[in-house]
């Protein structure tokens, strides 16, 4: 499925009346870990700000002990701090990685804004070494775009 085909169905899943916010944040996880073949984890962390760190509110895929992320640790926390995409080709390449999984190649984290606050991200992980492209970003940072619509 194309970028485009996602589009249509993301916009689609987060436009109904019919389901909660985190339902339609899972729904959209689901749509993506199924419909790109390196994306092997898609999840959303939101921000507590005052507690500094982030928590998971939705994914697909298997399931992770990281339900709740420190602001600055590993690639979503560093993500938290930096207000910044972050793409890790190689995840066993980085100093401040988190291991999720030993089949976790990649990964990227792409930071959600609302207001001009970075209030989470979606963090994708991938079992492809370097699979992410500016395609990606692009594309990610518009479902960003569309999940601030619902919150």
């Amino acid at each position: 499925m194309t970028f485009q085909d996602l589009k249509n169905n993301v916009s689609q899943i987060l436009s109904s009346n019919e389901t909660n916010k985190t339902t339609k944040l899972t729904l959209v996880c689901e749509l993506l870990q199924g419909n790109v073949d390196y994306y092997n984890w898609v999840g959303f962390y939101f921000a507590n700000h005052e507690a500094r760190t982030l928590h998971l509110e939705a994914f697909a895929g298997e399931p992770t002990d990281h339900t709740v992320i420190p602001f600055g640790k590993g690639i979503c926390g560093q993500v938290a701090v930096s207000n910044e995409n972050f793409v890790v080709p190689d995840v066993s390449a980085q100093d401040n990685y988190i291991a999720c999984s030993i089949t976790v190649k990649s990964e990227i984290v792409v930071p959600l804004f609302k207001d001009g606050k970075n209030i989470g991200q979606i963090d994708i992980d991938s079992h492809t070494p370097d699979p992410f492209s500016k395609e990606d970003e692009i594309f990610l940072e518009w479902v960003n775009e569309q999940v601030t619509k619902i919150l």
